[in-house]
């Protein structure tokens, strides 16, 4: 190694860090942005020689991994791709003598899954680990797994700049907890006075910081964090001709050139270097002379889009810790300034951290790879998948033919070793991986090309073919850079020069199997899609004259989305791709719109109805069924007489005994008590005038009704033999009869299994209440006198006794005259 590499503040800590690793295995390293962990600690522990074969470190970005190899080669002072290389998708330096590689996080996945022992590998560092890749978590979930069961004597290090690090320690079996102090200078941060106007544009105040910040501060090289490559280029032009002179600008971005990265990374010869960057130089890289920052508080993340099936990178504000992260790098060579193009209020709404891209990006993929690996118990994850978003995953996949019954296909380990998402994997082989597919796949991968233009592929695909002769002949303007990103993705992706004899249709159906969409009666453009959701088209579009459509974006709307791309499909063509799926199914259902049971046998794909025919010989079971669905729609149809058996039952059982729940959603929760009484209820009338009572006796069953009748009657008999309904629906059981038709009676009726005593309503001869009692006796003994007194005078043809209980009871009244 050169000794004459200038110290850094990672350098106090590594001896710590070796004698972990050496006598742990693993361990976590917590160290500030600038400590220079990314380049010393590989290269102390190939000097401390911790293990024989390489040490692979992974980085988040391509450009990360490149640049940190060759500053670790340069100290070195070798090439790269001697004792340190490194290998990312399209570009890889390595020789049989490298001891270090530096690669991006997914080809580790790809490495375990090819050889789940990684022969040859003795480390494993994960470098920025607080970014929380989708990549980096997976690799770290295989790494644990493999290390526990195949590899213990695998070194594993996680390093982390912002993370709180003491969960992934845990995670690690409570791997040491290494921590870097780090050295920074001092940052003055600047905020603006007052919000931004909420019509401003970002890149117009991005600029004017900017040109502040260069006046304010006319030391050093300018570092400005902006959203993305389309916000770089247009503070750009607006920058142009208003630069003090002498000042440069160098964009850096993921899709530049490696050459052009090199160049915003190389210190400035001459004049003052302004750097345009994504959040891609936050962490990892070094950019020498950086004194003035500018963040203009935005950032692109991958979020899963319901609209397109798929993640997409979004613009967010910045949370505090990318901030701060952001902030340090005006301090690493000298006192510097930070200039945040929000204020300091608006500070205290930002949200700590990033969420983790496992937390809101689609996590097809994720389900796809654990597929390959074979189960997904056991793996340790610092934040576990949601279980939902998860069987959501295995769906789609199904429907790819990636997982049969929850197994990985052939078809599937086809799909995980390409670099796209399943849906356009499954595209691209289904198709023979030719232009056309190729060109689609990426199209579909990228930003729409084409924005405000009607929603038909056929526009996109004509611009990426010749955008200038598009311009010509169409009114909208493509998004050149755009364009060049998905031809330079199509001369990756394309294996074959033959042209597919697939429409784009039917291209587009074989990734979005869920999106093929059928047009609803009525004017408006509307379609029921097969996934089963619901979408619409600006009528008047071309498009839409269409019966059949594939939709591959659509907006935000949960109830309706709007269809922003799509292509036509024909209904042959659906027949053609998906003929192992289209079929007949016969439907018996309760129509909530008519309002009775619908009987049809239909052709299905999904949601969709491609046919539909009468079934006029429905068996009666189905029937019933569709009957039963519509009294979950209409609710149970309680007579008094149900009712009051009901009420029975439910007094018996708060008094123990074990007799079924009659409630309504005990008794909805399943059809079969009621499925037999059901075979002549085909309208919402006729369910309404059902009456339960029969069968929720039969449901009670023989036995439990005798005990029921013992114990709770239905009726009470009077000494008349008049059969009375008793009420079982108020606080106590009741009746209501007439005074006299209770004379003779000494004993207080009583019901249910703790004998609770009727509540008696005793009428007047005109069957006014004259008394409620719980106790008859009492009732004869205290009362009785009064309420003769009383009645007496107003029904002096009835009969009131002084004795009541010595007397016969009557209905009738005393003849006229007597």
């Amino acid at each position: 190694m050169n000794t004459a590499v200038q110290p850094l503040p990672i350098d106090e800590a590594l001896p710590r860090l070796i004698a972990a690793l050496r006598a742990r295995g693993m361990a976590v390293l917590q160290a500030p942005p600038g400590a220079g962990k990314t380049t010393r600690v590989p290269l102390a522990m190939l000097e401390a020689e911790l293990c024989n074969g390489r040490i692979l470190m992974l980085e988040p970005r391509r450009l990360a991994a490149r640049s940190s190899a060759e500053r670790m080669a340069e100290t070195l002072g070798e090439p790269v791709g001697q004792t340190v290389g490194y290998r990312v998708r399209g570009d890889s330096k390595v020789s049989r003598a490298t001891r270090i590689e530096v690669v991006t996080e997914g080809i580790l996945t790809r490495m375990i899954q090819s050889d789940p022992g990684l022969d040859g590998i003795g480390a494993v560092i994960f470098d920025e680990f607080h970014e929380r890749s989708l990549n980096a978590d997976l690799g770290l979930a295989l790494t644990l797994e493999l290390r526990s069961a195949l590899r213990d004597d695998l070194i594993l290090l996680v390093m982390s700049a912002t993370l709180d690090a003491a969960p992934v320690a845990a995670l690690m079996g409570d791997a040491p907890l290494i921590t870097s102090e780090g050295r920074a200078f001092p940052v003055e941060t600047c905020w603006l006075p007052r919000p931004m106007p909420a019509r401003a544009r970002l890149e117009t105040e991005a600029a004017a910081l900017i040109l502040q910040a260069l006046e304010e501060c006319p030391d050093g090289g300018l570092l400005a964090f902006l959203p993305g490559e389309g916000e770089i280029r247009r503070v750009e032009s607006a920058l142009k001709g208003r630069l003090p002179d002498g000042c440069i600008i160098r964009p850096l971005f993921g899709n530049m050139s490696f050459a052009d990265q090199r160049a915003a990374l190389a210190p400035q010869a001459t004049g003052r270097k302004i750097v345009l960057a994504t959040a891609i130089a936050e962490t990892s890289l070094t950019l020498p002379d950086i004194r003035v920052v500018v963040d203009a508080g935005r950032s692109r993340r991958a979020r899963f889009d319901a609209n397109s099936g798929m993640s997409r990178l979004v613009t967010e504000r910045v949370t505090k810790a990318e901030a701060e992260q952001r902030r340090g790098r005006a301090g690493r060579v000298a006192p510097g300034t930070c200039y945040r193009l929000w204020t300091k209020g608006e500070e205290g709404g930002m949200a700590p951290f990033p969420p983790a891209e496992i937390e809101a990006a689609d996590l097809t993929p994720l389900a796809l790879e654990l597929a390959l690996w074979g189960s997904a118990e056991g793996l340790a994850f610092l934040t576990p998948p949601n279980p939902g978003v998860m069987a959501e995953a295995h769906v789609l996949l199904t429907s790819l033919g990636a997982l049969q019954n929850g197994r990985i296909t052939d078809h599937g380990r086809a799909l995980a070793a390409l670099p796209l998402h399943p849906r356009l994997g499954h595209m691209l082989q289904t198709a023979g991986a030719g232009p056309d597919a190729a060109t689609l796949a990426a199209l579909l991968a990228e930003r729409d090309p084409l924005r405000g233009a009607p929603p038909d592929l056929a526009l996109r695909l004509a611009a990426i073919a010749n955008p200038r002769r598009f311009e010509e002949t169409h009114p909208y303007s493509p998004d050149r850079g755009v364009i060049e990103r998905i031809k330079s993705e199509v001369k990756r992706l394309a294996q074959s020069n033959t042209p597919s004899d697939l429409t784009p249709g039917q291209l587009a159906a074989l990734a979005y199997p869920d999106r093929i969409g059928l047009r609803r009666k009525g004017d408006v453009p509307r379609y029921i899609l097969s996934g089963g959701k619901g979408a619409v088209m600006d009528a008047g579009t071309p498009l839409a004259a269409h019966r059949l459509i594939v939709a591959t974006d659509l907006d935000g709307d949960a109830r309706e989305a709007k269809i922003r791309q799509a292509a036509p499909l024909h209904d042959a063509d659906l027949r053609s791709l998906f003929a192992d799926q289209i079929t007949w199914v016969d439907v018996c259902e309760w129509s909530r719109r008519e309002g009775k049971i619908t009987a049809r046998k239909q052709e299905r794909f999904g949601a969709l109805v491609l046919e539909d025919r009468a079934w006029p010989d429905a068996p009666p079971e189905a029937m019933a069924v569709a009957a039963f669905d519509g009294l979950r729609v209409l609710g149970l149809p309680w007579t008094p007489a149900a009712q009051r058996l009901r009420a029975r039952v439910n007094l018996c059982r708060a008094d123990g005994s074990d007799l079924p729940d009659l409630s309504d959603t005990a008794l909805l929760a399943s059809a079969d008590w009621l499925l037999p009484y059901l075979a002549n209820c085909r309208t919402e009338g006729q369910l309404r005038n059902l009456d339960l009572t029969e069968a929720l006796r039969a449901h009670i069953g023989w036995d439990a009704m005798q005990l029921l009748d013992r114990l709770t009657p239905s009726h009470f008999e009077t000494p008349l033999g008049r059969r009375i309904p008793i009420d079982y629906d108020g606080e106590a059981p009741g009746i209501e009869l007439r005074l006299q038709e209770m004379f003779g009676v000494t004993t207080h009726p009583c019901v249910g299994p703790k004998a609770l005593p009727l509540r008696i309503t005793l009428l007047s001869p005109a069957s006014k209440p004259v008394q409620v009692t719980m106790d008859l006796p009492g009732f004869w003994t205290n009362s009785y006198a009064d309420v003769r007194k009383d009645m007496r005078g107003r029904y002096p043809r009835h009969p009131w006794p002084e004795d009541p209980r010595e007397a016969d009871p009557t209905l009738r009244a005393k003849p006229r005259g007597t």
